[in-house]
């Protein structure tokens, strides 16, 4: 199967390197794309710097790749890595409390498939993901914020072996007047939904990461779905 990938970036890149990159990224080091062409648009653009939209095909035939929206996977899966990965405001024993827990019980061996689909933690919804921690919103806020404005999967190559099956295609250019201003305002409307409407919005029978722990729920619970 191929497939066509996008990646937003200050500068053309015609070969992605194996190895390079940040390693406080949501799933680690990797090369970090999206299907989106608008959302690589967004992505590729600072405040005051055009960038671009980097296309290319990807033959996943044999890779192992993990989905995180496979049923098998919650929410608190995508969490963990980010985790173990990004650096997290934890002022609170219970912040602390929940990321052990979550590390010991949630954290998938990412490392060893050479692909990764799942959310990506712009701003906004790394946010969502410290309230949660810090048991200000409940388990199913939770999953409902991460489709506060449509911020679309990420597609991320980790093995040597997918990078070296990904090959350019073009690139398109994105001005910084258009694009950030999109990326700004889709922040925008997804922290004024959060706070409007899921961060007060309780509902009985809510799960909240301090009942996750007390009743020891592992991946696979029913109530996690």
């Amino acid at each position: 199967m191929i497939k066509n990938l996008y990646h937003g970036s200050l500068k053309i890149i015609e070969k992605p390197v194996f190895g390079y990159g940040k390693t406080y990224n949501d799933y680690g080091r990797g090369f970090y794309c999206t299907d989106s062409l608008e959302m690589a648009k967004e992505w590729g653009v600072s405040k005051d710097q055009d960038g671009y939209a980097n296309c290319y095909k990807l033959n996943c035939t044999e890779l192992n790749i993990l989905d995180l929206n496979e049923p098998q996977y919650c929410i608190l899966h995508w969490l963990t890595m980010l985790l173990q990965n990004r650096e997290f405001d934890a002022p609170s024993g219970l912040a602390l409390e929940a990321k052990e827990y979550l590390l010991v019980n949630f954290l998938v061996d990412y490392e060893s498939y050479d692909a990764i689909i799942g959310y990506r933690a712009d701003d906004s919804y790394f946010s969502f993901a410290q309230d949660f921690i810090n048991g200000t919103i409940s388990f199913r806020q939770l999953n409902n914020a991460m489709h506060l404005g449509k911020l679309g999967q990420q597609f991320v190559l980790k093995s040597k072996t997918a990078f070296d099956r990904i090959c350019f295609v073009d690139s398109e250019p994105a001005e910084s007047g258009a694009w950030y201003a999109k990326k700004r305002l889709r922040d925008k409307i997804a922290r004024r939904e959060y706070f409007n409407v899921e961060r007060s919005r309780r509902q009985r029978g809510d799960l909240y990461i301090t009942q996750i722990m007390d009743e020891e729920m592992m991946p696979g619970d029913l109530r996690l779905r």
